[in-house]
């Protein structure tokens, strides 16, 4: 006779599923609970909603949008889910050759589901275990540098130059490899088009660029913070981004970035406008 404690049937296992348009109410609810930390999956899913069509990546569920949420595309980003879910995501994510080249988001999600992934993807190319992400919510505590400004198409060449240094200096590959630069050209380009690549011009090069990399109706995420080299230790940094972060705060949006622990004067730049860390970040950069 059958125990009364003993289940009748095995448990389903439930896996990760793709998400449909049918669905964006839930997903934006989640979104906007965790909006510093997921501006960059809402700002597409505000613009595109969940349609999948356009090849810029889907988003995935194991118990519903409530419980569990990962976006996946150009990066792998977790949302929202405790172990089960991440195992989900992971299953899900190696069944196929990988796509996206880096991992990245809340600390607590992202280095998890890399645990779980890395016997399939194998070594990373860099691990950035500590990131803390960091929001503005008033405005700047430093003077903001009058001259920097939004980049203009005349000046698409001087900015590439620079943003391709910038690349360089942060991740560490070229991100003309592969198609010439074609790719990146048309990023930067759809960034300044847009009006949110910033720069100081000297002689016609850039000394300070940085980018509002992800805009949703929440949170402008400022990205690709760069000084040209010779030009470090004049406080063009702490100043050109208090120029950035101004300009999002004009619209009503929170600023908001993410920095690595160790770079100790960017964060000490950060500090003096006025950042305060939010959460932790976490990214995982694959060949």
């Amino acid at each position: 006779m059958r125990s009364l404690r003993e289940p009748t049937r095995r448990a389903k296992v439930l896996a990760a599923r793709p998400l449909a348009n049918r669905e964006l109410a839930q997903v934006l609810r989640v979104l906007d609970a965790d909006p510093i930390a997921t501006c960059m999956v809402a700002a597409r899913v505000q613009e595109f909603g969940l349609d999948t069509r356009d090849g810029l990546g889907e988003m995935w569920t194991r118990e519903g949008p409530a419980e569990s949420l990962c976006f996946s595309g150009a990066n792998l980003v977790p949302l929202l889910g405790g172990p089960e879910a991440l195992r989900a995501f992971a299953d899900r994510a190696g069944r196929w050759p990988r796509m996206c080249s880096s991992i990245v988001g809340r600390q607590e999600l992202t280095l998890p589901l890399w645990e779980m992934l890395s016997e399939r993807w194998g070594t990373p190319r860099e691990l950035r275990a500590t990131q803390p992400l960091l929001a503005l919510h008033q405005p700047p505590g430093v003077p903001a540098d009058p001259l920097v400004r939004r980049a203009t198409l005349d000046e698409l060449d001087p900015y590439l130059e620079a943003a391709i240094a910038m690349f360089l200096e942060e991740v560490g590959v070229d991100p003309r490899a592969g198609d010439g630069g074609r790719a990146y050209r048309r990023r930067i380009r759809g960034l300044i088009e847009s009006g949110r690549a910033w720069a100081r011009f000297e002689d016609g090069r850039v000394v300070y660029k940085a980018e509002v990399g992800s805009l949703s109706k929440q949170t402008g995420q400022i990205q690709g913070v760069w000084v040209r080299p010779e030009h470090r230790g004049r406080g063009l940094g702490t100043a050109g981004t208090a120029a950035v972060a101004e300009a999002v705060l004009a619209t009503g949006r929170v600023a908001s970035l993410y920095v690595n622990d160790y770079n100790a004067a960017a964060r000490r730049a950060y500090s003096r406008i006025g950042f305060r860390q939010v959460a932790t970040f976490a990214t995982v950069l694959l060949d």
